[in-house]
């Protein structure tokens, strides 16, 4: 199976505060991998110096960002890249904490995610997808983003992401401040994504969760890889479990 994207000795360090260190990381075409750890583990982080947001960063902090390591992108080398460039690759990323344009419609939310599609048939080509795959947002299509529910904001998130035509989608922390009645939904969702032929790098606190629906995991501890493997063969290890995963 052809990669998607990898890292090799990806070093995040902001001032003289270390984040990730020597970070080596794979994702196949089709696949969902999940990268699972405590708080403070560095996989933020790590989604944003893939998507090329770390280098921003140095624009926006006071203390000095520096960002060392290899990242290729469907066999082309992009660390040297900037964002918007990386994402017009196809490697989009739906941040933490939702983030929607409160005062936008649902809708207007939706195609401002598709402002790099070459045409118009193109971006309804994409809303109807994206309305197919969470049928709320076309019931919502004219309320504003606001005034959604939490699940229903993280729905346009995602949706909104996928407007950008991803060809890997990097997911951080979906679930956060979700109850769990609605968590499934939405994981159930993240698979047909999959489904759908798009890579999927997901960072997720519920470990138990994100691993059991993924093809491959990463444990990301004090930003070091400390195991990796099927994700049968992590929660089946006490040590990750109990050390690393809190389960």
């Amino acid at each position: 199976m052809r990669q998607s994207i990898q890292a090799h000795e990806l070093s995040v360090s902001y001032g003289k505060a270390l984040i990730l260190h020597d970070v080596g990381l794979e994702v196949r075409e089709e696949e969902l991998v999940s990268v699972v750890g405590p708080n403070g583990a560095g996989k933020t982080t790590l989604l944003r110096a893939l998507a090329g947001l770390v280098r921003w960063d140095q624009h926006t902090r006071r203390e000095e960002v520096s960002l060392r390591g290899r990242v290729w992108f469907r066999e082309e080398r992009v660390d040297h890249l900037p964002p918007h460039e990386i994402a017009a690759r196809g490697l989009i990323l739906c941040p933490e904490r939702r983030r929607p344009f409160r005062e936008m419609t649902v809708r207007e939310n939706l195609v401002a995610g598709a402002y790099l599609a070459p045409s118009r048939r193109e971006v309804a080509r994409r809303l109807a997808e994206v309305q197919r795959l969470f049928p709320i947002l076309r019931d919502r299509t004219r309320q504003r983003a606001g005034t959604l529910s939490g699940g229903e904001q993280q729905m346009l998130a995602i949706g909104r992401a996928l407007m950008g035509a991803p060809k890997l989608l990097l997911v951080d922390e979906p679930s956060t401040g979700l109850a769990p009645l609605v968590k499934e939904p939405l994981f159930a969702r993240l698979r047909e994504v999959k489904e759908m032929g798009i890579a999927v790098l997901l960072v997720e606190q519920d470990a138990a969760m994100s691993l059991a629906m993924a093809d491959w995991g990463y444990v990301l501890s004090q930003g070091r890889v400390v195991a990796e493997g099927p994700p049968e063969n992590l929660l089946e290890d006490e040590t990750v479990r109990r050390s690393y995963l809190g389960l």
